[in-house]
């Protein structure tokens, strides 16, 4: 079945009003975070990764700092119908999906946003995804390893990478969705293309191992081939000398380690390697004094206090009243959304967390 949707428009004012600030008046979900076990793959506890949030304030206390201010952002800009039959069985792309991916690549054309800078474009596209359900393990589906295209629900690390790649393709009027079917297979297979780069080792689906599940190695192949810039540093970054090997001490959490035991040699090598590289963060205290060096759609990366873990979580930078706030994919919440406290109050909130890496998204 092929869907169709409907596109809802925004005024040029309010294109060059995001400059300033994210664009519809929509309420916001108090801050949310994701606790051991989630299965995000920004290397988390669970089946798809390795990663740790958890709450050091007690919730009656969550909302305190909060913004007063109400956000202005995209909001959902697709009307599309629900799908048909059993939509609990798991799948690695739907007719849905590509109707989503196509219609957000027609309706940022349509608004003339192919011409802002990819971070802006990054972070607008985001938030037309506010509201969309969290789900983990996503792309844990049974079988050998093959690309995932879900932007029907997301993890934290699946959200970044799938507005990274529409961010693009809005940006490449080579690929023309739905103008007939040649060119709609031209558009399905350029994302695929994308998608594949982000997520797996040099380009390449080749089993299990090779998908990037640590978040340094993505952020790390990420800049190497020019999908953005680790600016860390140049945010007065310092090193981080703990060893990372969070899956290879925790087979028992994820299946496809336990059905084939041979995978962990890989999983090691790769630790291995990451660990003997210099790893560079923000520490929780100075992502205040240094947040005016952010940008909207940078890719904000919480680096986690649990032994053996890189990243605990990402999200999206996105600018508020002189504040840089979250705008992600958490467990708490159960779906996309910006975070109601700012970033650096958000980041020493969270036991599970000590301070943030930055990659900025770069034109390619």
């Amino acid at each position: 079945m092929t869907y169709s949707y409907v596109l809802h428009g925004i005024g040029r004012e309010a294109r060059m009003l995001f400059m300033r600030a994210p664009l519809a008046m929509i309420p916001l979900l108090a801050a949310g975070c994701i606790g051991v076990g989630d299965g995000d793959r920004s290397g988390t506890v669970g089946e798809s990764g390795a990663s740790a949030e958890s709450r050091s304030t007690p919730a009656a206390e969550v909302d305190e700092g909060a913004t007063t201010t109400a956000f202005s952002y995209a909001g959902p800009v697709l009307d599309l119908p629900p799908e048909p039959g059993d939509d609990s069985v798991p799948r690695h792309e739907t007719e849905r999906d590509w109707a989503i991916a196509a219609g957000m690549v027609t309706w940022a054309r349509d608004q003339a946003l192919g011409t802002l800078p990819v971070g802006e474009l990054v972070a607008i596209i985001g938030t037309t995804f506010v509201g969309t359900p969290y789900e983990p393990g996503t792309l844990e589906l049974p079988g050998q390893e093959r690309l995932v295209v879900n932007l029907r629900t997301f993890d934290c690390v699946t959200f970044v990478e799938q507005v990274l790649v529409l961010a693009h393709l809005v940006r490449d009027e080579t690929v023309v969705p739905d103008a007939d079917p040649e060119s709609g297979r031209a558009f399905r297979d350029r994302y695929r293309e994308l998608l594949t780069e982000l997520r797996y080792r040099d380009g390449r689906i080749d089993g299990y191992g090779s998908r990037l599940h640590y978040f340094t190695e993505w952020m790390n192949q990420a800049a190497s081939a020019g999908w953005g810039a680790d600016v860390t540093e140049e945010l007065g970054g310092e090193a981080d000398p703990r060893p990372i090997r969070f899956m290879s001490s925790n087979t028992h959490a994820y299946r496809q380690l336990g059905e084939d035991p041979a995978l962990v040699a890989g999983i090691r090598a790769v630790e291995a390697r990451l660990s003997e590289a210099t790893r560079l963060f923000v520490p929780e205290a100075r992502i205040a004094a240094v947040e005016s060096g952010i940008r909207n759609g940078d890719i904000i990366a919480a680096v986690s206090t649990v032994d053996g873990l890189d990243i605990a979580h990402t999200g999206v930078a996105l600018r508020h009243d002189g504040r840089i706030h979250l705008l992600h994919a958490p467990l708490v919440g159960d779906s996309v959304e910006i975070s109601s406290r700012p970033l650096a109050d958000r980041i020493r909130s969270i036991s599970g967390q000590k301070g943030i890496r930055v990659l900025r998204p770069l034109d390619r």
